[in-house]
């Protein structure tokens, strides 16, 4: 059964608004892609969405961003290719992986706009979802080898339209992109922080980081967010290392 046979009956909200109209241009009557009038909005936005929904949400604004990070450096590279198959593969099976992959292949060939689906994004998934989500998009960004300035740029501001401040953006980065104050970075302080802010800083940022934050997006994004929980812990015990902490 194709990929989007089964999944529209359960797409959850990015049916509504920005990315409904954005996959409705691409596949004609798929969405009914409008945009909803402040009252329907309000009233969508404290609506209870199913698991399947939720997942099914987060996979198409994987899809959406992705583009936007993959043709940041205006190249398309086929293992950022890869690093998306991969994740629809583990999450949805094998037969989702054609037309998903057609699907990117039509947002590659438009222009997404980040500003106009970023605030949709943030407007129905919660901070830590949004977190796993920007963890993806990083992952995609330096999956040829390579973190271009103009990746960097883009990764930055869609961070910023889906609502992540700018210290947890950082940090996700940081996962990645090392450098001396990599540790530190991660954990959203300076190097001149003290014992106790680390701390503190430490406990906040495996709060928000918790795989149990993303349970209903399925196992393997737990898992996935299992990875950044531990890149939070490696940081916490480098810092504990190299200050001699208890």
């Amino acid at each position: 059964m194709g990929f989007f046979k089964w999944i529209t009956g359960i797409l959850g909200w990015v049916a509504l608004g920005p990315i409904g109209g954005l996959i409705g241009y691409l596949f004609g009557t798929l969405f009914e892609g409008r945009a909803i009038p402040f009252q329907e909005e309000a009233a969508a936005s404290r609506r209870t969405y199913s698991a399947s929904e939720q997942r099914n949400s987060f996979l198409v604004s994987l899809l959406v961003l992705s583009s936007a990070v993959i043709r940041a450096d205006g190249k398309v590279h086929q293992r950022e290719l890869d690093t998306v198959r991969d994740f629809i593969q583990r999450n949805f099976g094998p037969q989702a992986v054609p037309e998903a992959m057609r699907i990117l292949e039509g947002l590659n060939s438009s222009q997404v706009n980040i500003y106009e689906v970023g605030p949709q994004i943030a407007t129905y998934m919660n901070y830590s979802q949004r977190l796993q989500l920007f963890h993806y998009l990083v992952q995609i960004a330096i999956a040829d080898g390579e973190f271009a300035k103009s990746e960097k740029g883009v990764l930055e501001a869609i961070g910023a339209t889906i609502g992540l401040n700018g210290a947890d953006i950082n940090s996700v980065i940081a996962m990645f992109y090392k450098d001396t104050n990599s540790a530190y970075t991660v954990l959203g302080i300076s190097p001149n922080a003290t014992d106790d802010e680390v701390r503190t800083a430490y406990r906040k940022m495996a709060m928000k980081n918790h795989p149990d934050k993303v349970a209903t997006l399925g196992p393997d994004v737990q898992k996935a967010a299992a990875e950044k929980f531990r890149q939070v812990q490696e940081a916490y015990e480098s810092i504990k290392k190299e200050r001699g902490m208890n």
